[in-house]
């Protein structure tokens, strides 16, 4: 009788689902099931970052954009300053070697003009 007590616990383990081997492919399946979540999650989580990085590139882009922008302001700024700087540093020293300046020729070219229409003027009549 002691082998049909055996059989049945047996029997009565493999119907509440505790055969070892039903145990084995149940895991199995667990482990199959928490591969694919682990690779699902983790394409959810690379294109996750991926956004993340792309929206973080385009920001930069910008503000690299910005930033050049305004440097370009600034050298032209600066470009004209010292263009500035330069002219009247040369009128001085031409005016300390008392030689006409731009500005002093095209006063005389003014005169010059005036005068001549004049003398033409003059001499019409």
């Amino acid at each position: 009788m002691a082998k049909v007590q055996t059989v049945v616990v047996e029997e009565e383990s493999v119907e509440n689902g505790h055969d070892p081997m039903h145990r084995v492919m149940d895991a199995a399946h667990k482990v199959f099931l928490a591969g694919v979540g682990a690779v699902a999650l983790a394409q959810d989580e690379t294109v996750e970052l991926f956004d993340r990085l792309v929206e973080r590139g385009e920001a930069l882009e910008e503000e690299g954009r910005e930033a050049l922008k305004k440097a370009r302001e600034r050298r032209a700024e600066k470009v004209d300053e010292a263009e500035e700087e330069f002219d009247q540093r040369v009128e001085e020293m031409l005016r300390r070697l008392n030689m006409p300046t731009q500005s002093d020729i095209e006063k005389l070219d003014k005169k010059i003009t005036a005068l001549t229409k004049k003398v033409d003027e003059l001499k019409k009549s």
